[in-house]
């Protein structure tokens, strides 16, 4: 059984509608379908459907019957504009560092069924319990918003503090570090540019 956020995730990629607009083009019923590619009417008509998700090796012998790879099952719609909902209640809570305990941070993404993203947004959590995270380094350019609490970020060596409300840009080529400061916890969101 897959959890909800699976089952939303395999729908993005509407692998059953593109099967069922493959198939209408070459003007082929579920029967026909089925004698290419050894599966049963009845199968294929849920996976067109969305009750039934394929697998890889039944994906692959329907695409070989269209003639397109795999990779046409899990590409954007180029005639769609690109559009991603996270909700809440989906994201995944990782500890930064894994393993770390207890970690300097957590992080939910806010963009992950974006495929080639050209920045990636996390909610950060900098719990009252957190150590400083160490030095470190990644990508071309991040971008803070604090929501809540203090934190203090090094970069290179230059320490900066911003409250709830405060923004803050900076070379995240250059080592860089967190640490909340105060009593309470500190909630951000940051954007950091690959």
């Amino acid at each position: 059984m897959l959890s909800d956020t699976l089952t939303n995730e395999l729908q993005r990629y509407a692998i059953g509608p593109r099967i069922k607009t493959l198939r209408l083009k070459k003007k082929l019923g579920l029967v026909q379908l089925g004698a290419h590619t050894g599966l049963s009417s009845a199968m294929l008509s849920k996976i067109e459907r969305g009750q039934l998700f394929p697998t890889l090796p039944t994906l692959l012998r329907i695409a070989m019957v269209f003639g397109v790879g795999l990779d046409h099952f899990f590409m954007p719609d180029k005639d769609k504009p690109l559009v991603a909902v996270v909700r809440k209640d989906e994201r995944i809570r990782l500890p930064a560092p894994p393993g770390g305990e207890p970690p300097a941070w957590l992080f939910e993404s806010l963009d992950y069924p974006v495929t080639d993203r050209q920045m990636e947004a996390f909610y950060a959590e900098f719990p009252t319990d957190a150590p400083p995270s160490e030095p470190h380094r990644h990508g071309c350019a991040e971008f803070i918003y604090v929501l809540s609490g203090r934190l203090v970020v090094d970069v290179d060596g230059e320490v900066r503090v911003l409250d709830a409300g405060d923004a803050m840009y900076f070379d995240s080529s250059v080592p860089h570090s967190y640490r909340r400061e105060g009593t309470v916890v500190c909630t951000s969101l940051v954007v950091t540019m690959p």
